[in-house]
């Protein structure tokens, strides 16, 4: 376990993950504290990687539940093998014909479908997993009401088991977009932390550590130049995510720094939206490439 705020951001940096001191901190409480650590802010912006990251650092399994708009309990918690539960009772009646039919042990584990939640629980677990509940504002209200009894006691109750508890508690991540908000009584349960886009510096020196092979000067105008598209009135801002693909991109392109030419034509690295390439292509572009250079 982590046994300070700068163990924690020295432990991240390791991992070539650039955080600030309010995100080492959360991160730190939320781990001493045995809570769940909610990461709101724009898309791209590093919440998905902060539970990549403590996956590495504590060589544990990473548990990814991607929520979405009509998840449910089957998809998100458990169900039932029912195939194999009907191949199990055809066994037996063809084992003893003409006798009565018994189901027992037919609801027991060996016929339990474990999905995220209840894999990150499961008392078979020998450490602690990381679960990652990635861009839960996606899901439904009602599917948070799911998530309080396993936030509050690290347990889930099945009708037909019993309540099944964590012998490891895990250490969980939430990521929220913000699309919506998500319910005070999911908020209660964990220690919150909006993650901003990054000033200037601690862009590049995430562009850095995250790709040593691109040139400083090519790392530096790629940074100043989505500093500068950012500013911009975008319908989709181009997060850290697309600042490290570009970066790349134009690395496999052999390119040393920004010309218009390839700004034009690796725009769609950036920006997801033709809108978006539309304001920005030809003399938006030019003019931000000249302040980045």
């Amino acid at each position: 376990m982590l046994r300070s705020i700068e163990e924690t951001a020295e432990a991240l940096a390791r991992e070539a993950y650039v955080a600030d001191a309010g995100l080492s901190t959360s991160l730190f409480l939320a781990l001493r504290m045995g809570k769940a650590l909610l990461l709101e802010g724009e898309p791209g912006v590093g919440k998905t990687e902060v539970a990549k990251v403590l996956s590495r650092v504590f060589d544990t399994p990473l548990i990814r539940l991607q929520c979405y708009e009509g998840i449910d309990v089957a998809q998100a918690v458990y169900e039932w093998n029912y195939p194999r539960q009907l191949l199990e009772l055809q066994a037996r009646r063809e084992h003893a014909p003409g006798a009565q039919l018994h189901t027992d042990g037919i609801y027991s584990e060996a016929f339990l479908l474990k999905r995220p939640l209840l894999q990150a629980i499961d008392a078979a677990n020998t450490r602690a997993p990381v679960l990652l509940i990635d861009e839960l504002d996606r899901a439904d209200e009602e599917f948070e009401s799911f998530l309080l009894e396993l936030l509050s006691d690290f347990q889930i109750s099945i009708p037909e088991l019993g309540t099944l508890r964590a012998r490891h508690r895990p250490i969980v991540i939430i990521t929220s977009n913000r699309t919506r908000e998500l319910h005070d009584a999911l908020k209660r349960r964990c220690v919150y932390h909006w993650i901003d886009y990054p000033s200037r510096e601690k862009e590049l020196e995430i562009v850095r550590r995250r790709l040593p092979g691109v040139g400083e000067r090519l790392a530096a105008q790629v940074v100043s130049f989505i500093q500068a598209v950012r500013r911009e009135d975008l319908a989709k801002p181009p997060g850290v995510a697309e600042t490290l693909d570009w970066a790349e991109a134009l690395g496999h392109l052999g390119a040393s720094e920004l010309s218009p030419a390839v700004v034009d034509a690796t725009l769609g690295i950036i920006l997801k939206y033709q809108d978006d390439v539309d304001i920005l292509r030809g003399a938006v572009a030019t003019r931000l490439l000249e302040e980045a250079r």
